[in-house]
């Protein structure tokens, strides 16, 4: 078998649309992954004619028919993809294609969340996160300050490390939206929590040029408008490799929502 026929295990099962490289290789280091019956170590490349398998579930070659929703996640619902998990988002979502979310938000929080079934575009846009721009409307338990807000804005030091500069704006008495540049690990809340505040309510309205348009618990497929910026914004981060999306532009347009499926 020529070398160039062979692809790594993890980019197999992102571009099949199965998970991220990211999932893969979790998936590959529980063991959970099979490639022609034998469980695999990480790294390893498989061919054309090796039989792939994830949770026992025979994985197909790479599939084209790309998949990219905005959903509006209530708080409760949790954003992993294991279906052991009492409210998870998949199981939540009930999309009639295997779906996962690119990156996480809060199980307490609600708000903007993109999920797709393009593994390559999870990497480019996680890759280059730091870069983008996602913002959210807090509310917290007492009354903001111009102290707190000039804080927030300048960094705090978390998790052995300063936040970087962000935007802050004070909305009403105990409401602020930030625009964060970084995703730290529950970042906002132990931002506030350094200033003694306590978040009440937190809602993620905006992901890099993807604004939050549908209603708590209901999603829509990306338009072509946004798969536009998506794909200048990648390409504009991106310095590892092509960042170029699929166009596939029968699956930018519609809508459908959980009235519609009578759930």
């Amino acid at each position: 078998m020529e070398e160039e026929k062979l692809v790594r295990i993890n980019k197999f099962l992102s571009e099949s649309g199965y998970c991220s490289r990211r999932e893969a290789d979790r998936l590959i280091e529980q063991g959970r992954i099979t490639i022609n019956g034998v469980v695999p170590e990480m790294g390893t490349k498989i061919g054309p004619n090796d039989e792939v398998r994830a949770n026992g579930q025979l994985i197909q070659e790479k599939n084209d028919n790309r998949i990219y929703l905005v959903l509006n996640k209530p708080t409760g619902i949790e954003c992993t993809t294991n279906l052991d998990v009492r409210e998870n988002v998949v199981s939540y979502l009930d999309y009639p294609e295997r779906v996962f979310p690119i990156g996480r938000l809060d199980k307490a929080s609600e708000g903007l969340l993109l999920l797709t079934n393009d593994g390559d575009i999870v990497n480019k846009i996680l890759r280059a996160r730091n870069n983008h721009e996602k913002e959210y409307i807090v509310t917290v338990n007492k009354t903001i300050t111009d102290r707190f807000i000039e804080s927030m804005a300048n960094g705090i030091p978390i998790l052995d490390t300063i936040t970087r500069k962000c935007k802050v704006e004070q909305v009403s008495k105990n409401t602020f939206r930030i625009v964060l540049t970084q995703g730290l690990n529950r970042q906002i809340r132990r931002m506030c929590e350094y200033l003694d505040y306590e978040v009440v309510a937190l809602k993620r309205t905006r992901i890099m040029n993807i604004s939050l348009d549908v209603p708590v618990g209901e999603y829509r497929l990306l338009t072509a408008k946004e798969m536009e910026g998506l794909n200048e914004l990648i390409s504009q981060s991106s310095k590892t490799e092509e960042a170029s999306l699929p166009s596939n532009k029968s699956k930018f347009t519609g809508s459908r929502n959980y009235d519609e499926r009578n759930r």
